[in-house]
């Protein structure tokens, strides 16, 4: 498994404040989970690729939609299990209902031989800043202050 990734957090301004969008990780280890468990669109890089490449690659193949806008950095930050993860905001729209996410091998169950597939991001949606806080995976939880920083505004509460 990489030790580095990169990943954008899409967001889009209303009259009612900030939203962005997290994605769910597919597969049966997330299946029933929904606090503490959505992500930003991340992976790791391949050979060669700078981290806004792999940030924009991983979003396209995560979402199936291509991130073209601007990104602006969120800096890097180290999640529990050590990878870390270079991250950037981007402004823009995407429509969960058009999620079209790759897909992953694995086995299972666990040491049966019978192999399955799952979506990488089984769905994604919009979520209020605040809202976000308890559903995003707590050691990417800074990103969401660092955008309201970068955004003008105040951490949440």
């Amino acid at each position: 498994m990489p030790r580095e990734s990169a990943g954008i957090l899409l967001y889009r301004t209303r009259a009612r404040g900030v939203d962005v969008l997290l994605a769910h990780p597919g597969g049966p280890f997330w299946h029933a989970r929904d606090d503490g468990a959505w992500s930003i669109p991340k992976g790791g890089p391949m050979e060669g690729e700078t981290p806004e490449q792999t940030a924009r690659r991983e979003f396209e193949e995560e979402l199936g939609a291509p991130a073209t806008g601007p990104l602006a950095a969120l800096g890097r930050l180290r999640q529990r299990g050590g990878k870390w993860v270079e991250a950037f905001a981007m402004e823009g729209d995407f429509d969960p209902d058009h999620l079209n996410s790759m897909m992953f091998r694995m086995e299972w169950p666990p040491r049966s031989g019978r192999f399955s597939e799952f979506p990488e991001v089984d769905r994604a949606r919009w979520f209020a800043l605040a809202e976000a806080y308890p559903k995003m995976l707590e050691s990417q939880r800074p990103l969401l202050d660092r955008l309201d920083a970068l955004l003008g505004g105040e951490p949440p509460a």
